[in-house]
């Protein structure tokens, strides 16, 4: 029940809300308005009654906005962008003045930019190590799985068991005491939590296979120990790579499962890391010692084996030698018999071994006194071999450093 009226008061008129009001007077006009004609009559066009929208005052309370401008709506400059401007005080009242006529553009000094932030923040956050690089680090912890190693990353590397290095590894914590600095090689790059995968084992492999390649290239004679066999040959461990040896590159290849265990000499007859193939050879293992007792310069006697279009191959026992038909005389040679018939003993001097490809140059031209001689008085060169060898080795070190 509304509350009474102090009497003798002037009745107080209610106010409606302003959409009331509206309504009110929308409905006032409408009914002001003439009748709409049929909707059957042609000639007749409906008519809307006009709509009169509501006045801003109406709606709003826009006294309170009377006599301020936009810059008083949006503030002062320092509060629109939170903080200080880097730019001048004059710069900053000609933007906030409204309907200035021009703006001036910013610049990059017009900013607090440090470059070398910038770089050192780029070098923080750059990746640490892409697969098959080489890093080093320090041992910093472990799980049973594996082992944590501090690359410089922002994040560690991780290195699984068995990738710890060659062999069976059984006491993690005695192999990698945490402070050790070792070096890895990557195997995966660094995932979303910024951890890369790193391995000892995989760069000691790598290692291994380099120091083979150079023994294959110097033509050395390794040996090894055979660790079992197979219906094809034998294998054994070299530098922590597995190598196999076939049968008929055994000297005892038709009992070659009695030779587990024992130790062998043996040359290279494949190395290829790609294809992770290493084959050697016992039966080469005896010309490789025979290149290991060779030098250029040296006087070496043997038997011509063959005679081919390009030259003669000597026998030096164990291996072979080429006399290219260019390095027989400095004379004119029209047929290869002129000079050495197959089966025949002579000297000449070593100028070019290729232990690798197991190739021996030969020549006798540098034993000859005037160009020729070796076509007309072949056994007085032969027998003056060794004092005549001397004066070729001069000439040859002469021709070598020509040649450098």
């Amino acid at each position: 029940m509304p509350p009474a009226r102090p009497s003798g008061s002037a009745p107080v008129p209610l106010r409606k809300p302003p959409q009331v009001l509206m309504i009110k007077k929308e409905e006032e006009v409408a009914a002001e308005a003439p009748p709409t004609p049929a909707a059957s009559s042609p000639a007749a066009a409906p008519v809307r009654p006009p709509s009169f929208p509501p006045a801003d005052g109406t709606r709003f309370d826009m006294d309170g906005l009377e006599g301020l401008t936009m810059a008083d709506l949006l503030g002062p400059a320092t509060d629109r962008r939170g903080g200080s401007t880097s730019r001048g005080s004059a710069a900053a009242a000609a933007e906030a003045a409204p309907g200035a006529a021009s703006r001036q553009a910013r610049t990059v000094d017009d900013f607090d930019f440090d470059e070398e932030a910038f770089l050192a923040a780029l070098d923080e956050n750059a990746p640490v190590g892409t697969t098959g690089e080489v890093v080093k680090g320090v041992v910093i912890g472990m799980e049973s799985d594996g082992v944590y190693v501090d690359i410089g990353g922002k994040a560690p590397g991780f290195m699984p068991k068995s990738e710890c290095g060659l062999g069976v590894i059984t006491n993690l914590k005695e192999r990698f005491p945490k402070g050790l600095p070792i070096e890895v090689l990557v195997t995966r790059e660094q995932n979303a939590d910024g951890m890369v995968t790193i391995s000892a084992r995989a760069l000691a492999l790598r290692h291994s296979w380099e120091k083979v390649r150079q023994l294959e290239k110097e033509g050395k004679v390794v040996q090894v120990k055979v660790s079992g066999f197979n219906r094809g040959g034998v294998t054994c461990d070299l530098e922590g790579l597995r190598g196999f040896i076939p049968r008929s590159q055994l000297n005892e290849g038709e009992n070659h499962e009695a030779l587990v265990g024992q130790t062998l000499g043996v040359a290279f007859l494949e190395v290829n890391a790609e294809t992770r193939k290493l084959v050697l050879s016992e039966k080469r293992a005896a010309s490789a010692a025979r290149f290991a007792t060779l030098e250029v310069g040296q006087l070496v006697e043997g038997h011509v084996a063959s005679i081919k279009p390009y030259g003669y191959f000597i026998d030096l026992g164990g291996v072979s030698g080429l006399l290219h038909h260019s390095c027989i005389t400095g004379g004119v040679l029209r047929d290869l018999r002129e000079a050495f018939q197959q089966g025949e003993h002579i000297k000449a001097l070593v100028t070019a071994i290729d232990p690798a490809r197991g190739r021996i140059a030969l020549n006798t031209a540098l034993l000859e006194g005037p160009a020729g001689e070796l076509l007309i008085a072949k056994e007085t060169v032969m027998a003056e071999a060794e004092d005549r060898a001397h004066r070729a080795r001069s000439l040859l070190r002469q021709q070598e450093q020509d040649a450098g």
